[in-house]
């Protein structure tokens, strides 16, 4: 689903009353007629079109994000996927302020950047990874990775995100990120390995196990590069969910 099929960012339009465009067969911006709805709200949506299509054309990704509502952010994703930064963080516990972060995986325009602490994970090579970045893309990274990594390196992530948390929650998809990944068909190289164990393969890292560096950098890895997958089929998921039901009935 686009941006372009969206109606729900303008004023007084919720769920209901985009429903009914679509099914009149207002199904993109440029379908609008304004015999659908009242005058008032006709001319929210045309204000809103003329705005839109001058903030899509110049990829402005942060003007969508602050205008949809926060359940509603997955639609972003089509349009601005190419420029987006999937990554993922492992570090040496859930303290902020106590624990380190021990590498960053980034998977960017079909390549992955891992930053290993010690070696080459900084501050400067962090915001080149993330520079104009039109979408970062985590699991759970809200109120995991975004904060730890703003804390550990005193870095400013202010970048429309989509969680996949929670558009996974909407499509009844619950748990971690490797359950998720199971229940919808992504292989890991590595399927046993969790958590619990980057922290260990780490400490073994410590101790001059350079086998186990290895082990925690490819693990690290996957974690980015199946937010890719994970996002396709969410955004899939909810797009036949929310939007073909409506225009399967348009008139």
């Amino acid at each position: 689903m686009r941006i372009e099929n969206s109606f729900i960012p303008v004023r007084g339009v919720g769920e209901r009353t985009e429903r009914k465009l679509w099914r009149a067969g207002v199904t993109h911006w440029d379908e609008f007629e304004g015999d659908v709805v009242g005058s008032t709200t006709a001319d929210r949506i045309e204000s809103f079109i003329d705005t839109a299509r001058d903030r899509l054309a110049a990829g402005d990704a942060t003007y969508f994000d602050r205008q949809f509502p926060s359940g509603e952010r997955w639609r972003l994703y089509e349009n601005f996927r190419d420029d987006a930064c999937f990554f993922d963080i492992e570090t040496t516990g859930l303290d902020q302020q106590r624990d380190r972060v021990t590498t960053v995986s980034v998977h960017r325009g079909g390549e992955t950047e891992t930053f290993v602490r010690g070696r080459d994970l900084s501050a400067d090579r962090l915001r080149d990874a993330f520079r104009d970045a039109s979408l970062l893309v985590t699991f759970n990274g809200k109120r995991f990775d975004v904060p730890f990594l703003e804390t550990s390196f005193d870095l400013s992530l202010d970048y429309p995100h989509l969680d996949l948390m929670y558009p996974c929650r909407q499509l009844g998809l619950t748990g971690g990120l490797k359950v998720i990944e199971g229940e919808i068909g992504v292989d890991r190289d590595r399927p046993d390995i969790s958590g619990e164990d980057a922290v260990r393969l780490w400490r073994e890292y410590e101790r001059g196990d350079d086998d186990a560096l290895e082990t925690l950098v490819s693990y690290n890895r996957e974690d980015a590069v199946n937010l890719r997958a994970l996002s396709d089929t969410v955004a899939d998921r909810l797009h036949a969910d929310v939007f073909e039901p409506a225009v399967d009935g348009a008139e």
